[in-house]
């Protein structure tokens, strides 16, 4: 795998390396070994999809508190969607800036996502399809977000929101804390 780090430490790109024949190819798209010599973490608890049905769809921008803070491992296998995340480390010199991704299925491309990062997405396909490894267990009681709109961000979305959820909408306005 080829691990791109992206301005927000501890944050990569990943793309498969294909080995490609008349058949098509063969890629690896996890490897402990691989991730520890990145300094990622490589424990995968739980896998989780999302399936969207509608070009424009907003799902986000999502974390949990400590101590259940989750690193993910995302990927799209059907369409394509616009995947951000936003560093919520408080320490971080990178605190409450954003990058984004495109991941569809052509390109293979994954994002990892550390601990202490809200994520998110956009569909650029009337249907994508989107799977998680994640790190940790869903734990409800310190699930969280941050408005995909709210003005301390400025996150930028490629396309009008068609679709998102009541909560995604109402998520108050972020404040600076120590609690992601």
């Amino acid at each position: 795998m080829l691990f791109t780090e992206t301005k927000l430490k501890g944050a990569f790109v990943l793309e498969p390396e294909r080995r490609e024949d008349n058949r098509g190819f063969f890629a690896r798209t996890f490897c402990q070994h691989e991730f520890e010599a990145h300094g990622l973490n490589p424990l995968v608890v739980q896998c989780n999809i999302a399936y969207n049905k509608k070009k424009g769809t907003l799902r986000g921008m999502h974390f949990q508190n400590a101590p259940f803070q989750e690193a993910k491992l995302v990927r799209c296998t059907r369409g394509a969607i616009q995947d951000v995340i936003l560093d919520l480390r408080p320490d971080s010199p990178t605190y409450k800036q954003w990058v984004s991704a495109e991941l569809n299925e052509d390109n293979h491309r994954m994002l990892y996502v550390p601990e202490g990062f809200a994520h998110g997405y956009q569909t650029l396909t009337e249907t994508a399809e989107v799977i998680y490894q994640v790190s940790q267990f869903y734990a409800p009681e310190s699930a969280s977000g941050v408005r995909h709109n709210d003005p301390a961000f400025g996150i930028r979305w490629p396309l009008e929101v068609t679709s998102i959820s009541e909560l995604d909408k109402k998520w108050p306005d972020f404040k600076d804390s120590k609690t992601t």
